[in-house]
């Protein structure tokens, strides 16, 4: 049985996460897995609820953490040989920017037959300034070239990555989409609305908006603010947003909230009167996604966003910019509205549109939750997975009997 040593910059909530977890789990008997991960930040909510409910328990190296520190970043990749010197891994497989640049250098230098790298998202623009993005780049080059085969979660990523940013040769890229369990968003739906609209004081009538992630400034939230205040000054329909998530830019989206004139509550509140709430971190997301009307996304730049895919499978449709990899996670006009993400304007009025045109909502709920049922189930990603490992090593073993 082949083995697998897969990193993990830090087990959190969102899509990497669920990437590594699922395939730690689901891969097996097939292939001995050991999920390594790294130290989270104090800001960030951690998702060792994932890995319990999947029956994997994980490696942690405290030392492997997202900033930049000589001194942990040593300690880490000392302890990623160890590692892999006990272990003897086959293949190590490295997911996102931190272990992804400490596994491989770890792998190469320990004689890995096979090392594989997945780009959950990339940092090459709406991050950091030009000389930080510069030397990221040149960085990922090299570690491209260490690596036997690269892995991409969109067509689109594929492309920004060999083509713009020239990381590696195309051939040496595999897109394969993410995979998730979706069973929880398809179940027991009607019940779980009652619920949530419950717990928040919704009437029927109400139309529900949520935007779902960390705050953080790459994700926009300005712009949610916008739409939504735009929204309120020209629907007469009554409308209940959600900023479901934490991070370092809650202070500035409330203080900015405060000068839109937008009222809030806050999620230690006792009743929930005014039209936008913050309800920090929140575990139970299929729960939220049935409670919900519609749902929205402001990211400058995303890789493969699980909470569209989460939200399609809940029967939800989506008012998006168009970043990253979105195109290839929804049907733009049959299961969201999108707009370029210069184009405010575009934006404010696709939200009025969905809020206002419920039919529309029906049309794209329905069209939704087919489409990713199909696309992003756990069942495929470990197929094509499976498929590709195999296919490494077996070039692997081909090369060492020339």
């Amino acid at each position: 049985m082949p083995r697998v040593l897969r990193i993990l910059n830090r087990l959190i909530i969102g899509g990497p996460s669920k990437n590594a977890v699922y395939l730690t789990r689901y891969m097996q008997p097939d292939f001995d897995t050991i999920l390594v991960i790294g130290g989270k930040e104090d800001h960030e909510q951690d998702a060792d609820f994932l890995a319990t409910a999947n029956n994997i328990q994980p490696t942690c190296i405290p030392q492997m953490k997202r900033a930049i520190s000589l001194r942990d970043d040593w300690a880490a990749y000392n302890k990623l040989k160890k590692l892999i010197k006990e272990f003897k891994p086959d293949i190590v497989h490295t997911h996102a920017a931190k272990s992804g640049a400490l596994g491989r250098l770890a792998a190469k230098h320990s004689n890995v037959p096979v090392i594989v790298h997945t780009f959950h998202g990339h940092i090459f623009h709406s991050y950091f300034n030009s000389l930080k993005t510069n030397l990221f780049i040149r960085t990922e080059r090299y570690l491209g070239g260490l690596s036997d085969a690269i892995v991409a979660i969109s067509d689109v990523q594929k492309k920004e990555l060999s083509g713009d940013f020239r990381i590696a040769a195309a051939e040496k890229f595999r897109v394969i989409p993410l995979g998730l369990d979706l069973d929880n968003f398809i179940i027991d739906c009607d019940a779980k609305r009652n619920k949530f609209r419950t717990e928040f004081g919704l009437d029927d009538e109400t139309v529900a908006i949520g935007i779902i992630g960390r705050l953080v400034p790459v994700k926009n939230h300005s712009l949610f603010l916008t739409a939504l205040k735009y929204v309120l000054n020209n629907s007469s329909i009554k409308v209940k947003a959600f900023i479901i998530g934490d991070g370092e830019s809650r202070t500035s989206i409330e203080k900015l909230a405060t000068t839109l004139d937008i009222k809030f509550s806050k999620h230690i509140d006792k009743e929930y009167p005014n039209p936008l709430i913050f309800t920090s971190w929140r575990t139970d997301i299929d729960t939220i996604c049935a409670g919900l009307d519609i749902i929205a996304l402001t990211s400058l730049n995303e890789g493969t966003p699980v909470s569209l895919i989460e939200a399609q499978a809940a029967g939800k449709p989506i008012v998006s910019t168009r970043v990253g990899g979105i195109a290839d996670v929804v049907l733009e006009n049959k299961t969201a509205l999108l707009s370029d993400i210069a184009d405010e304007k575009a934006y404010c009025n696709n939200l009025l549109q969905m809020v206002n045109d419920v039919s529309m909502r029906q049309k794209f709920s329905n069209a939704g939750q087919e489409y990713v049922l199909n696309k992003f189930g756990y069942q495929r990603l470990v197929a094509d997975m499976s498929g590709l490992y195999r296919d490494l090593l077996d070039k692997k073993n081909h090369s060492n009997k020339r």
